[in-house]
């Protein structure tokens, strides 16, 4: 390709995603990822996008609401440029409340949903009906919020990689000696990089282990019980995730503790009992220390930008965080919430 406008390192969400948000401006983008696409945590199997409780409103909360309300037209582009499927679909969540103190909360809640949220999505307490798809409910009774939304993550990387691809974009293994802005969304290994030479981390990775089951759901619901992720694919397929785990000995090994998640959710929801697994997976998740996504200029490197930190919402964040990032590189425009700024985490 011609010298490029911009080069991207990373091809997972953060870094596909800012490539094609600056395709879309016309910029010729060569994305640069050393392993294969989605080699960090992008390229795992839960793809739960889910809001933030709407309560104790901050910055960090509003910019996510932006970009979950984003996703729906964000995504169908990304597909109608790709001519695949990403997976993408808004289809809700419900969550067990277990006793009147957690009902009278999730009420209060949802009062400030709607303040909140305005007309864009609702958050209720629902009666449980003993559906099969249902999680059990020990008060009777259930969250159910509209804004929840599902993704493929390793199909919706596949759509960007070809929408890119489709607008000139491209992606290889090696970088050029190009002098144009270079923008590191390199994930957990980028984390350590940033770190080098600094008297303490700007952050550190969390081993999260994952499954699907072949279970048809694609029209149902999430599940959230009891800190468990339980996502109906478009594929046929259920995820069922995941593990947080600060201790690892491999980080790409699934073991024990991803069996004790499958039956968990087994038992929650008895309809998956006897659900082939279909797929295992485990991979880094890099989270900033100040846990919020991590972006701007990297500290002392003029023309090189951080887009990092996307621990567990990187995928509902990063149609916003796209937008921010290619505005930062190609004209110079710093829109970046004060909270996500790359100086929290020093």
């Amino acid at each position: 390709m011609a010298t490029p406008d911009l080069t991207v390192h990373g091809a997972g969400i953060f870094g596909l995603s800012i490539a094609w948000a600056a395709t879309l401006r016309g910029a010729r983008v060569h994305v640069v990822e050393k392993r294969h696409v989605g080699a960090g945590s992008s390229g795992g199997l839960v793809g739960a996008l889910a809001p933030h409780v709407p309560e104790q409103w901050n910055s960090k909360k509003a910019f996510q609401l932006d970009s979950l309300l984003m996703a729906g037209p964000w995504w169908a582009g990304v597909e109608a440029a790709a001519s695949v499927a990403s997976g993408y679909g808004r289809t809700g969540r419900l969550q067990p409340l277990a006793d009147e103190a957690a009902i009278a909360l999730a009420q209060s809640r949802a009062v400030s949903a709607r303040s909140l949220w305005q007309d864009h999505a609702v958050w209720e307490v629902i009666p449980a009906t003993g559906a099969d798809w249902e999680p059990q409910s020990p008060s009777g009774w259930l969250i159910r919020d509209s804004l929840t939304a599902r993704l493929h993550p390793q199909l919706a990387l596949k759509a960007l990689v070809r929408a890119i691809e489709a607008k000139g974009g491209q992606i290889s293994h090696e970088a050029s000696d190009s002098a144009a802005p270079q923008i590191w969304a390199t994930g957990y290994d980028g984390l350590l990089a940033l770190s080098e030479g600094r008297s303490r981390p700007m952050g550190g990775g969390v081993k999260g282990q994952a499954a699907t089951l072949r279970f048809e759901a694609r029209n149902h619901p999430q599940l959230f019980v009891d800190g468990l992720h339980i996502v109906p694919h478009a594929d046929g397929t259920v995820a069922i995730g995941s593990t947080s785990e600060r201790d690892w000995d491999s980080a790409e090994t699934t073991d024990s503790q991803l069996d004790a998640l499958i039956a968990k959710a087994r038992l929650a929801i008895p309809a998956l009992t006897d659900a082939p697994v279909v797929d295992r997976w485990a991979g880094i998740r890099p989270r900033a220390r100040s846990r919020a996504p991590m972006l701007g200029a990297w500290p002392g490197r003029p023309g090189h930008y951080i887009a990092n930190g996307g621990f567990k919402i990187g995928f509902g964040m990063a149609p916003k965080i796209a937008g921010l990032m290619a505005d930062l590189a190609l004209d110079g425009v710093d829109t970046i919430p004060e909270a996500f700024r790359v100086e929290a985490s020093l």
